[in-house]
């Protein structure tokens, strides 16, 4: 490396760092109290319907509506929302019917009409854990407040 790119090196890393820190940079949405609470509160409410996936699925058809309703809704009020991109990424990923999220589990279980303990179990795990990366992801953001410090 010549000796002349390391003054350009080192503001690169000095002005790296002060992105990181000040709100000017911030690349995401700020924290959203609502987002974070309903993310964790849909994650019990699939689980537990996810449980119930050893009954028919024709028995169960409302309260899989009512957490599709509560999904879409959420989604939605995040499509709207600047800098989200990641999260809206991440929403359309846990809901798509031909991935082994959500979506799928859901759409495996209307195909099959009801679904093996086992595999419920393994699903609950996979499931759980893309709620639990969306609401991290939405905690460890900064709030409004801290953006203007």
């Amino acid at each position: 490396m010549h000796k002349r790119s390391w003054p350009a090196l080192i503001l690169i890393v000095i002005l790296s760092s002060a992105c990181f820190i000040q709100s000017s940079c911030v690349t995401t949405a700020p924290y959203d109290q609502y987002v974070y609470k309903e993310s964790t509160s849909l994650k019990v409410d699939a689980l537990k319907l996810m449980d119930k996936a050893e009954k028919t699925y024709n028995t169960q058809e409302k309260e899989i509506e009512k957490l599709t309703d509560q999904l879409d809704k959420l989604y939605e009020y995040e499509l709207h929302r600047k800098k989200n991109q990641l999260r809206i990424q991440m929403w359309e990923l846990l809901r798509n019917p031909e991935k082994n999220l959500l979506g799928g589990f859901l759409s495996r279980w209307k195909k099959e009409g009801q679904l093996s303990p086992g595999f419920i179990t393994e699903a609950k795990i996979i499931v759980g854990k893309a709620f639990d990366q969306l609401a991290e992801l939405e905690s460890g953001k900064l709030t409004p407040k801290e953006l203007q410090q």
